[in-house]
């Protein structure tokens, strides 16, 4: 779906990657930018940068917060109309611990931001779209839903639950011959802050090419966007190679394992 003269709503579109989507969307000719974000300050520093207040809207929702959604994207259908794009983009990764030393509460933020959040959104857009037979919903997910990685397993596991409805989502659609189209996005590590610390023999992907692929996936339709386009191969790897032996290519020579040693993050 072609970017220009759309209502684009993007979560988590004040920092990161997504607000370098918003800003690319803007540069596409969008009709409307709206902005989901639970920092006001990042907020108003966004819209005061993009210098296009008749086209940016700002809104402060704690998305884990469905009353406050609902109520929130009520606003935003009264003061921009129909959402005709939406980018399930906010999310958080919490410590570097082993599934052991994971605390009750940050293994349910994690599923909270990360993967209820997008459908509680998507849940409450997705029937204007069906009504209108027309819109698209972006869901960005994560490598890290695709491969087991030891200190990832509560964000590894809230990233699959998103492949795996956003996925189920497509088809349920594809099967309804509705003209509303999913795109899941899996990108590696984005040098973006959230994954700070993390070391890896494969590049860590730059914001800027990164949000490019991610709005061109969008406008193209793409069923599934695995950022580099060499983790499209994960699945075919894991299918023919026995776990162990994965494991020692993957884990040991690769060193994929070993990418969350040195995590920081940002501290969200």
């Amino acid at each position: 779906m072609k970017i220009i003269n759309k209502n684009v709503l993007i979560t988590g579109g004040a920092s990161g990657i997504g607000k370098i989507m918003g800003k690319i969307a803007l540069d596409k000719g969008a009709k409307s930018l709206i902005i989901w974000d639970v920092n006001q300050a990042s907020l108003d520093a966004t819209a005061l940068e993009f210098n296009s207040r008749e086209r940016v809207h700002t809104y402060k929702v704690d998305i884990t917060n469905s009353d406050l959604v609902a109520t929130t994207y009520q606003r935003v259908k009264d003061e921009c109309g129909n959402v005709d794009i939406l980018i399930n983009c906010a999310g958080i990764v919490r410590g570097n611990n082993t599934f052991d030393q994971q605390t009750i509460q940050d293994i349910r933020l994690t599923f909270e931001v990360n993967t209820i959040a997008p459908m509680v959104i998507t849940q409450l857009i997705l029937p204007d779209m069906l009504q209108r037979n027309y819109g698209h919903i972006c869901n960005i997910a994560s490598a890290g839903g695709m491969l087991g990685n030891p200190k990832m397993s509560v964000y590894g596991a809230s990233k699959w639950a998103v492949i795996g409805w956003s996925e189920s989502m497509r088809i349920e659609l594809q099967q309804k011959h509705s003209n509303v189209h999913v795109t899941t996005v899996a990108p590696y590590f984005i040098s973006t802050g959230m994954f700070k610390g993390v070391r890896s023999i494969f590049p860590i992907l730059k914001p800027e090419p990164t949000a490019k692929k991610i709005i061109r996936a969008i406008e193209r339709n793409t069923i599934f966007a695995g950022i580099p386009f060499g983790y499209h191969f994960i699945r075919f790897w894991q299918a023919i190679l026995p776990l162990r032996v994965f494991d020692i290519i993957f884990g040991t020579i690769f060193g994929i394992y070993r990418t969350m040693d040195h995590f920081t993050g940002r501290g969200n």
